[in-house]
């Protein structure tokens, strides 16, 4: 993704683009699945196998979610985790951005129907797309 520019809600990308096949995020240690969320035997089937604990849901919406533009700044500032980082995306949408083995940011959009997994450790932040609104299950590891 290109760094340049004001507004992280927008794609940022390269021109010409320059796709980044899902191997390559698996290659860095990401998980990913789409899921219906009609069908939760598999969600809860990962939960079980990864061992996550619990998970509560977070809710950014311009609307309704106080300090708005203070939690989705706070989302952006680059950070890591001692733990994996384990979204589901239950609707709205975002964009990841991850540190590839250069050092270079990749940007991957998710949104309803995604679950994310960031190995402990990544270096990444994450921002709404322009729509402003995401709901998301996360989920604490016991690993």
């Amino acid at each position: 993704m290109l760094d340049e520019g004001d507004d992280p809600r927008l794609p940022h990308r390269r021109v010409p683009n320059c796709p980044v096949p899902l191997a390559h995020l698996h290659e860095l240690g990401v998980l990913t699945w789409k899921l219906d969320l009609e069908a939760t035997s598999l969600l809860e089937q990962i939960r079980s196998e990864r061992g996550y604990l619990y998970s509560e849901v977070l809710t950014l919406c311009r609307e309704s979610t106080q300090d708005f533009d203070a939690k989705v700044q706070g989302f952006f500032k680059e950070h890591t985790h001692s733990q994996e980082e384990v979204r589901f995306i239950l609707d709205g949408s975002g964009y990841w951005d991850i540190r590839d083995f250069d050092g270079k940011w990749i940007r991957f959009a998710v949104g309803k129907g995604d679950m994310i997994v960031l190995p402990a450790g990544m270096s990444h932040r994450f921002t709404l797309d322009a729509k402003n609104y995401i709901k998301a299950s996360q989920s604490e590891s016991r690993k």
